[in-house]
């Protein structure tokens, strides 16, 4: 047999089988495994093939097959002949074991080599993100909303007053509705909550969101009490200021200036006009009579009748001491 015949025969039957075409399809590369919140999905970079669709489907790998299933591996169907470049395996998941992934891509009856992921993956190595949380003062009641992560999930919440963070108080909260109660606040003051997340089957925790705090509402009653009160208060400063202002000014002029305050009996009784009316009358009738005594004693002698004698019973001072002359 010449030598070329021989070489052709050689090559035709190690050539790769058209029927399996399992070298006609490159297998999918970049794999990897994206988890977050024990939500776990598997990505591949696509197979790309002119003017064609190409398919993809995967298995994954358990510790039990690989230790009591003779390495067997186990179809996802719900990622079976897909077009799209990720796998939802969150359902398949569903032990804190080691797991070993796959993914090949398929083109007709042309299939490529299985792809598999580098490494095991286990559940535990989730991402656990802290809770999204919004704090809300509803009158004196401290209320949290959370958003709901799954059955899985628990939340520990703690809430302290504002000022008060060594007095910090804590609640599990195992099953999460819309609006959860916390606690009753004091009127007026201020409270703080954060929360984190935990999962029992990992028995990991998240780190905590940001403190969110609210201010309870004042009490109503009290505010009107103090606004009245106030209102009074100034009304009564406004009438009594004025007063307290001119009896401050009379305190001051009493003592700085006095006023002098003449006996009663140097009072005029009199209006001076009507004085010396009456004086010109008395002086009518009467004679004077000029004695000439020494001026201590006529003036020791007009007080003391001056003393003795009332306004309304004074005789003319000339009939007091002065002798009248009697005409014949």
């Amino acid at each position: 047999m010449p030598p070329e015949l021989i070489c052709l025969l050689l090559c035709t039957l190690s050539a790769p089988s058209l029927s399996g075409g399992d070298a006609l399809l490159p297998a999918p590369q970049s794999i990897s495994i994206l988890s977050t919140n024990m939500k776990h999905f598997l990505t591949w970079s696509p197979v790309i093939v002119q003017g064609e669709t190409v398919r993809y489907s995967v298995e994954f790998q358990g510790e039990y097959e690989r230790e009591y299933a003779n390495g067997s591996w186990i179809p996802i169907s719900e990622c079976s002949l897909t077009t799209a470049t990720i796998c939802n395996l969150t359902e398949d998941i569903s032990a804190s074991v080691a797991y070993k992934l796959r993914v090949r891509a398929e083109l007709g009856a042309t299939r490529s080599q299985w792809g598999t992921t580098k490494g095991f993956f286990n559940r535990a190595m989730t991402s656990l993100t802290p809770p999204q949380l919004r704090a809300v003062a509803d009158g004196h009641h401290l209320l949290v909303e959370l958003a709901d992560m799954g059955p899985s999930f628990q939340f520990r919440v703690l809430y302290w007053r504002k000022g008060q963070e060594t007095r910090v108080q804590q609640k599990v909260l195992r099953e999460v509705s819309s609006v959860v109660h916390l606690d009753t606040m004091e009127a007026g003051a201020e409270y703080c909550v954060k929360a984190q997340t935990h999962v029992q089957a990992i028995n990991r925790s998240s780190s905590f969101s940001p403190t969110q705090c609210v201010r309870a509402q004042g009490d109503k009653s009290m505010w009107l009490v103090t606004a009245l009160i106030a209102s009074a208060g100034f009304a009564v400063a406004v009438l009594t200021l004025p007063l307290l202002a001119w009896k401050i000014s009379k305190i001051f002029q009493y003592s700085c200036c006095p006023a002098a305050v003449l006996p009663d009996t140097l009072k005029e009784s009199e209006p001076p006009t009507q004085l010396i009316l009456r004086g010109r009358e008395e002086a009518e009738q009467c004679d004077l009579m000029v004695v000439v005594m020494p001026s201590e004693e006529a003036l020791q002698l007009w007080i003391q009748k001056a003393l003795q004698s009332s306004p309304e019973n004074q005789q003319p001072l000339c009939s007091s001491f002065l002798h009248p002359i009697k005409s014949k």
